[in-house]
């Protein structure tokens, strides 16, 4: 599988966004990836989270990088995160 690699757009979002890199490789690794805006792709995958995030508990964490496919790489472009309160 190629290597992945995030912009130094998508590592900076990384704190405030509430991820990490090994997330957001797991994510493109084991999700189903879709298409997205200007050609890109994306994947989702949920997390147990379990914790605060800005002053408020969330079970879940949602993980959703957006990235190319290049020949030799894939290059995460920028990263999303969405917490929720409940499974499902």
């Amino acid at each position: 599988m190629k290597p992945i690699r995030l912009s130094g757009h998508a590592k900076e979002q990384l704190i405030f966004r509430g991820t990490t890199e090994e997330e957001v490789v797991e994510t493109i690794r084991t999700s189903l990836w879709q298409t997205a805006e200007l050609g890109r792709l994306e994947s989702r995958k949920n997390f147990t989270f379990e914790k605060e995030w800005n002053k408020k508990y969330y079970k879940v964490k949602q993980v959703r990088p957006i990235f190319v496919e290049e020949d030799t790489e894939i290059v995460v472009v920028t990263v999303y995160t969405y917490f929720f309160e409940k499974e499902g």
